[in-house]
């Protein structure tokens, strides 16, 4: 399938089979989501990725008990830097630099404008940046198992603050942000599998200022 194809085949998912994912396609999700966009390449994030059947049992009443949670072949928490200091920012450069073979120096001045802004930020500030960041990858995780045919629910409905506890994010220095179970639709008992996709019109989401 085209890109949009696949876009207006995909919905998010209300229940799942619970029939696995092969691996394959699963890292392609998880690849396209390293490669996605990210405001100065800083990737912000750590997508967790959970099989375990017993923890998404507990991870389930943290979401408001959605099928979706024990339901699925794999659990994606896609989940944002608490904070933005400088040892992460040079951490992140030194790959940079390393990678691309650049003299040591070849972006100090680059490194400290970027410095020099995420100190100009609260903490809350740091993590919403960073937030912002996650929803990029996380797009793209989605639009990519669109493509390789997975069924996705792009969810926001639960404790972020019981999740992180119960999954030892801020000892990580993470605070989650998404979760996207992965699986297969169950067309005889998701209420929404069969109904029509509704999206705003063209012309009214879309403005050409000419």
């Amino acid at each position: 399938m085209s890109i949009l194809e696949s876009l207006h085949w995909r919905y998010a998912t209300k229940r799942m089979t619970g029939e696995r994912v092969p691996q394959e396609k699963i890292d392609i999700i998880l690849e396209a989501a390293r490669m996605a966009p990210t405001s100065n390449g800083i990737q912000p994030f750590t997508i967790l990725v959970i099989t375990d059947k017993k923890l998404m049992e507990k991870i389930q009443p943290i979401a408001y008990n959605q099928p979706q949670i024990t339901e699925a072949s794999h659990l994606l928490v896609f989940a944002a830097w608490d904070t933005v200091t400088s040892e992460k920012v040079d951490y992140v450069f030194d790959q940079v630099i390393r990678e691309r073979n650049l003299p040591a120096d070849a972006l100090t001045d680059y490194i400290n404008q970027i410095k020099g802004m995420f100190s100009g930020f609260t903490p809350e500030e740091q993590f919403n940046w960073a937030a912002k960041q996650t929803y990029l990858a996380f797009g793209v995780a989605t639009t990519a198992a669109a493509i390789e045919k997975i069924d996705a629910t792009p969810m926001e409905g639960f404790v972020n603050s019981e999740l992180d506890k119960l999954l030892g994010l801020r000892e990580k220095g993470l605070r989650s942000v998404t979760m996207l179970p992965l699986g297969y639709r169950d067309t005889a008992n998701d209420w929404l599998a069969n109904m029509k996709k509704v999206r705003r019109p063209k012309e009214e989401l879309i403005l050409e200022l000419n």
